[in-house]
């Protein structure tokens, strides 16, 4: 055993030995793992932050249904549903695009009654938006810098309303605990949101909030409601209810579609760096085969090398996985995500005016960290096996 481990220790020695080429694996190494982790940590994070969102939301969400798709629900239908047993509360919401500015900073408009803003939502300036003559805005911190907007400023007609359209005035900035509703959210009262969306009896969905234990019954008495109508629209519209749990369910196939994405490209690039490391691991090079031809004169045996070789592998992949966790850390950490945050969270720039959501997590830099060492391997115990399985003097040539 001592022996073993005086030959593992002759592998720390060979890394040390050849710093040049011990940097230069641990780097093709780094590049690989950095964006990967980093990646992979801020995925996890949106993911946390969307699942927060959803736990703190309403238990029940009912949407209109006509012609076997989703529409708009009849803000009407609240009433009928707030007579269901096991019914709290019943909100309407207003979810829409919309564009700002000059050049059209793509937004989602969110307007909800008054007294039911999310408590997430909290004003660093200004106050929550009223119903007046004036459309009442609140901007997310994020959305407000890149618009060089302030508390006070004016907007001109966005949109086209049949009655009229109003000049919007930024009533507010606000921060939330959930960091990506600060990039993109403006939140509004119902009624003005209405009025830009030209939508007067209409609501994106309705909120309902259930006692516990209600919440599979009042999903089910939701949806044997009878049709509703609309005033001004021809039709009748069915109802249609999702629970918190349904769309639990759903949320990480929508949010990995972009972390899968980001594998794929990530994929290609680490096929690009194989040969790198392939090469600066020890294929095909003389001076790897001239000092394991030395060893081998010595009377080192061919398991002794490949012990040394894959101590120095090893040693080598920890390293440059390692510093790889390290520095997606510090860049995410420290540097808030710069430049990556925007492949994840549309409408973010270069420098993310808010605290980038990310969780390090350590399967995915264990499965890299794997295949760095079998990539790492691969460059030194085939160079190493295939030098010592010939006579010395071969290998020294």
């Amino acid at each position: 055993m001592r022996h073993w481990l005086a030959i593992a220790h002759t592998g720390l020695t060979a890394v040390l030995q050849y710093p040049l080429r011990s940097l230069a694996t641990v780097a093709c190494v780094l590049a690989v793992l950095l964006p990967f982790v980093t990646g992979i940590s801020l995925a996890r994070g949106l993911q946390d932050q969307a699942e927060d969102a959803l736990r703190f939301g309403a238990d029940v969400y009912v949407s209109g249904e006509q012609f076997g798709k989703e529409v708009a629900v009849p803000v009407a239908a609240a009433a009928a549903i707030r007579n269901i047993d096991g019914v709290s509360e019943v909100v309407p919401r207003i979810v829409a695009r919309i564009a700002l500015g000059k050049h059209n900073e793509p937004a989602v408009l969110v307007g909800m009654p008054a007294e039911r803003f999310p408590e997430q939502v909290t004003c660093v300036e200004g106050r929550l938006p009223r119903s007046g003559r004036l459309n009442e805005i609140v901007l997310g911190t994020e959305l407000a810098r890149r618009l060089n907007l302030q508390v006070g400023a004016r907007l001109p007609p966005f949109y086209h309303n049949a009655g009229g359209e109003r000049i919007s005035e930024v009533v507010g900035l606000f921060q939330s605990d959930v960091a990506i509703w600060q990039a993109n959210l403006v939140f509004t009262t119902l009624e003005t949101a209405s009025t830009i969306c030209n939508q007067e009896f209409l609501a994106t969905d309705l909120l309902v909030y259930c006692r516990p234990g209600y919440q599979e019954s009042v999903r089910a008495a939701i949806v044997r409601l009878p049709a509703q109508t609309v005033p001004g629209l021809e039709g009748r519209l069915g109802l249609t209810a999702t629970t918190r749990q349904d769309l639990q369910a759903l949320l990480p196939a929508g949010l990995l579609h972009r972390e899968g994405i980001f594998n794929l490209h990530f994929l290609l690039a680490f096929a690009v760096a194989i040969p790198a490391i392939l090469v600066t691991s020890g294929v095909g090079s003389s001076g790897r085969r001239r000092e394991i031809g030395i060893l081998k004169a010595t009377g080192w045996q061919t398991d002794e090398l490949l012990c040394r070789g894959l101590v120095e592998s090893f040693l080598l992949s920890l390293a440059g996985a390692a510093l790889a966790v390290v520095l997606a850390f510090v860049w995410l950490r420290w540097l808030n995500g710069y430049w990556i945050a925007g492949l994840f969270l549309a409408g973010v720039d270069t420098q993310p005016g808010f605290q980038v959501p990310a969780r390090l997590a350590p399967v995915p830099a264990l499965l890299a960290f794997l295949v760095a060492l079998v990539l790492v391997m691969t460059g030194t115990l085939y160079s190493t096996w295939r030098t010592a399985t010939v006579s010395p003097r071969e290998a020294m040539r």
